[in-house]
């Protein structure tokens, strides 16, 4: 009961109790002055058997009388011991029936009810005596206090409770109920269907029939009903989950209304959610387990068992102390133990023991747990096994800084490590050393037996290395076929420190000396090796590099298969060198480049072909041969601009000769080196600069080393056919001072081969070299191919040549080299 009508009935028995006009009129029969009761009106009805009289009207149409009365004749015999107000409906009118024990019913009708004009300051007729008014008045205070008390109580409870009548309208609510659903009056839900208003729809918006709701009077269910996963909602139209219970309340065997009491559970739905997801957490794949303040083990998760090897039962009731692999000192557990008690949190890597024994690493976090007066209660310890992350790390580190053939140390760990070589040798005043190791002709192994060949030779070259050194020393492959290794910690003294150097590499000479078995074949190898000392600060890592690099060019020009220390002299050769870099770029800018040939001649002294040569005008040093600047073009790559120009100008002479009878048969041989063969557009440039100069691609010849074509044979085939097609000629230059095999020089598209002059010049018949020269010329022939030996220098050498059946002749005993345009004068000097 709301309380607006608790206090509207509690004003109509006080106004009866003070007597206000209370006049017996007739016998039976009272008269009673009422003053205006606000928005209600007041009636009492006396019971006469099955005639209900009504004492006090209210206005009512005439079609709605009937229904009043038959209302009122619904409530004859009923029970008001307990004074819980009924409903009391007719038509479209809805009156709450206090029940006066012994006299009648006291009606209220709903707000806004108003009393009849009539009845405002006028007198209403109450059946009974003047003493049974009294008495009336007097239990109705009894009443009123009843239900107050009721709704005091009520409103006392923290849970929701509110009443329906069997039509599912509400009886009466209490303050938490109005509370949990919005609403501030008790007037906004009394009397009304109370599913309509809190209990609509489900959450997901489906509507909620008030038959199936268990809350209702007229859902058919047992007499006590909980249900713990529905949802009210609220006066704003926001829903909340419930817990309820609902009663049957039954008068006379007959149910005649329900009590609702129910719970906003939303915090307890959080709470367990929460809890859910803990459970989920600790259930995780990373590794869990609980302690408490004593560092017992409580609880560990199914993950940690796993990595620990250790069932749960066999880890509750011991302490972490049971992982201690050994691996760390006193000093490790006591910066954790200070963290946990100063931060109360730890967390790094570790290693600990599996039940097996086994030692694992292990990123282990740890935190402590405090109640409100901040005591440590539990330690809560989630724990990874790092095994595949280290081994992960460490394959990265490997790949990163070891070389993945040889195991060695790469270029990027060996630099790293003589940056703190030297930082070291400056701290100590002691030397150290670095040696530059280059394996002599290493590439002809790799061109005639393969790269697997090569690759297992470096493997053991690798081996033999580190077995020449100490443990504080270090062996690096720098790359390709080079190897350094860097040197420690060697005597103070520089004499002693380049004799320590010094033995180490002849050790090292010695062992790589020694034959190799490579997959059953017997093989030799030697290395050139440079060495240099350094420390107190005489130079940095790249200026190391290059002084050992120099060493072991040096090395490798004294013959190979030795070792060179770095001396100033050769800094002198870096310094020229750089300068003549510079002066060669500009020479070719400027052109200052010149073109000569030299005369090739067949057995009855007739010039077939001449061969190109270049010389350099310097402006300053004069005319320099190819010799002292070529190898510096290769190495820098200006050799391809240079290349380009001198076959430019070989168009142009070729173009040129074909204009003149005297010329127009001879053969033009250009030398290409090996950087502008491996263009990929080598051919197409060449064949382009021929079609622009008009000059016929069959009056040029290619000189092409052995040693060139022999790398990667199917490509300078495609690109030798493609040339041959187009007409030009191809020779074998210096044929014989390469390790080369028959069956490869047979895949060549050849038209010639040339023997290098290092055989022609002791050529006689007493010399070791006289055979190999004949085989030569025989092996020529036998492929079908003319033979051109260059560097003739006396009569008796081309004789010895010609009598084994060589066909073309070259060299200084023929004619000097001499400009281009002399040509003609050599022709007609020679006619």
């Amino acid at each position: 009961m709301k309380a607006l009508e608790q206090q509207t009935l509690f004003e109509i028995v006080m106004e009866v109790g003070k007597g206000m006009a209370l006049v017996p009129m007739l016998q039976n029969s009272l008269w009673i002055m009422v003053s205006k009761l606000g928005c209600h009106s007041g009636v009492v009805v006396r019971m006469y058997g099955d005639e209900a009289r009504l004492m006090a009207a209210i206005p009512l149409s005439a079609h709605a009388w009937p229904e009043f009365l038959q209302a009122c004749q619904a409530l004859r015999g009923e029970s008001f011991s307990d004074a819980l107000p009924r409903m009391l409906a007719f038509g479209d009118r809805k009156l709450l029936a206090f029940p006066l024990p012994g006299f009648g019913f006291l009606l209220l009708g709903k707000a806004g009810l108003p009393l009849s004009r009539s009845m405002q300051g006028g007198m209403m007729r109450i059946a009974g005596k003047l003493a049974l008014a009294c008495l009336a008045c007097e239990q109705a205070e009894q009443v009123a206090a009843a239900s107050e008390r009721t709704q005091l109580l009520l409103d006392s409870a923290e849970e929701g409770i509110f009443g329906t009548d069997p039509q599912g309208l509400c009886t009466f609510i209490n303050a938490s109920a109005l509370r949990l659903l919005g609403y501030e009056h008790m007037d906004e839900l009394v009397g009304q269907p109370i599913h309509e208003r809190i209990h609509h729809h489900y959450p997901d918006d489906r509507p909620y029939p008030a038959h199936e709701c268990l809350s209702m009077p007229s859902c058919q269910n047992e007499a006590r009903n909980h249900v713990d996963d529905e949802w009210f909602w609220r006066r704003d139209g926001s829903a909340f989950p419930v817990e309820y219970w609902s009663h049957n309340l039954t008068q006379h065997g007959r149910m005649v209304g329900k009590v609702t009491t129910f719970f906003d559970i939303s915090q307890r739905l959080e709470t367990e959610q929460q809890l859910r997801i803990a459970a989920i957490a600790f259930e995780s794949q990373e590794g869990m387990f609980i302690c408490d303040a004593a560092q017992t083990i409580l609880q560990a998760n199914h993950a940690f068992c796993r990595i620990s090897g250790y069932s749960a039962e066999e880890l509750i009731g011991k302490t972490p102390t049971l992982f201690k692999s050994g691996c760390h000192d006193d000093d490790f557990y006591r910066a954790m133990r200070e963290s946990m008690a100063g931060r109360g949190f730890w967390q790094g890597e570790l290693w600990n023991r599996r039940k097996n024994g086994e030692v694992f690493p292990a990123w282990l976090s740890v935190s402590a747990v405090r109640d409100s007066g901040g005591r440590v209660t539990h330690y809560v310890a989630s724990l990874s096994d790092i095994t595949l992350r280290k081994q992960s790390e460490d394959e990265i580190r490997r790949l990163a800084f070891y070389d993945v053939l040889t195991g060695l140390p790469n270029r990027r760990l060996l630099l790293d490590r003589l940056g703190q070589a030297l930082l070291a040798s400056e701290r100590s005043g002691r030397y150290g050393a670095l040696l530059f190791i280059d394996l002599d002709h290493f590439k002809n192994l790799n061109d005639t037996q393969g790269h697997d060949m090569g690759d297992l030779l470096l493997q053991q070259v690798a081996s033999r290395l580190s077995a020449c050194l100490r443990k504080r020393d270090s062996a690096a492959r720098f790359g390709g076929d080079e190897f350094v290794v860097l040197l420690e910690d060697l005597p103070a003294q520089v004499e002693a420190a380049a004799l320590a150097a010094e033995t180490v590499g002849d050790k090292i000479l010695a062992a790589l000396n020694a034959p190799y078995d490579l997959a059953g074949l017997s093989f030799h190898s030697t290395p050139s090796i440079g060495a240099t000392l350094f420390g107190r600060g005489n130079a940095d890592v790249d200026e190391l590099l290059k002084q050992a690099d120099l060493a072991m060019y040096q090395s490798k020009s004294a013959g190979r298969n030795c070792l060179h220390f770095f001396a100033a002299e050769m800094q002198a050769v870096v310094a020229a060198r750089v300068v003549l870099e510079q002066e060669l770029r500009r020479g070719i800018q400027d052109g200052q480049f010149r073109i000569y040939l030299q005369p090739q001649v067949d057995m009855a002294g007739k010039m077939v072909a001449a061969e190109l040569l270049l010389r350099w005008q310097h402006p300053l040093r004069g005319l320099l041969a190819p010799d002292s600047f070529l190898t510096l073009a290769e190495d820098t790559g200006l050799i391809l601009p240079l290349g380009q120009w001198v076959l430019t100008q070989a168009a142009v002479l070729l173009a040129a000769w074909a204009q003149k009878p005297e010329t127009a048969e001879l053969v033009l041989a250009v030398n290409v080196s090996a950087r502008e063969f491996r263009e990929p557009d080598f051919a197409v440039q060449l064949l382009a600069t021929l079609a622009a100069q008009g000059a016929d691609p069959a009056r040029l010849k290619l000189e092409l080393s052995e040693v060139l074509l022999l790398d990667d044979i199917p490509a300078n085939i495609e690109r030798m056919a493609l040339l041959q097609n187009a007409g030009i000629r191809l020779a074998l230059d210096d044929f014989g001072t390469a390790y080369s095999s028959l069956s490869y020089l047979k895949q060549l598209p050849l038209t010639q081969f040339k023997i290098d002059r290092s055989f022609v010049h002791d050529l006689s018949r007493d010399a070791n070299g006289y055979p190999v020269v004949r085989a030569m010329i025989a092996l020529a022939h036998s492929l079908g191919l003319p033979v051109v030996a260059e560097g003739v220098e006396t009569a008796d050498q081309q004789a010895l040549l010609q009598s084994e059946g060589c066909d073309i002749f070259q060299g200084y005993f023929i004619s000097r080299p001499f400009p281009a345009d002399a040509l003609a004068a050599f022709l007609a000097s020679h006619a």
